[in-house]
C-alpha cells in the first residue's frame, strides 16, 4: 500500500534547468525539493521525471514511491487558490 499524497506522473517534470516540478496548470509550478510554488511557461519544460530523478527524491525523503501512474509525495503542500474578489 503507497502512503503519501498521490500525484498523476505525467505531472511530475523536470524543467530545463534542472529542477523537479509538479505542474498545478496555467503556469504554476510546484518546486517539490523546496515547496515554493513557481510560475513558468510550458516551453522550460524538458521532460516528464525520469525514474532515476523520482529515485533521487525518494532518497531525499520528498517521494514515498512511484509507479508507472503515480508518484507519492511526502509532505506536499496544499496547491494555492485563488480567492474570489
Amino acid at each position: 500500500m503507497h502512503h503519501g499524497t498521490a500525484v498523476d506522473r505525467q505531472w511530475v517534470v523536470t524543467l530545463h534547468n534542472g529542477t523537479i516540478v509538479v505542474d498545478w496548470s496555467e503556469g504554476m509550478f510546484l518546486d517539490v525539493m523546496n515547496g515554493t510554488y513557481l510560475h513558468a511557461s510550458e516551453g522550460e519544460i524538458s521532460h516528464r521525471a525520469q525514474d532515476a530523478e523520482l529515485d533521487w527524491l525518494r532518497r531525499a525523503g520528498r517521494v514515498e514511491s512511484f509507479d508507472e501512474q503515480k508518484v507519492y509525495f511526502i509532505n506536499l503542500p496544499d496547491q494555492p487558490f485563488k480567492t474570489l474578489d
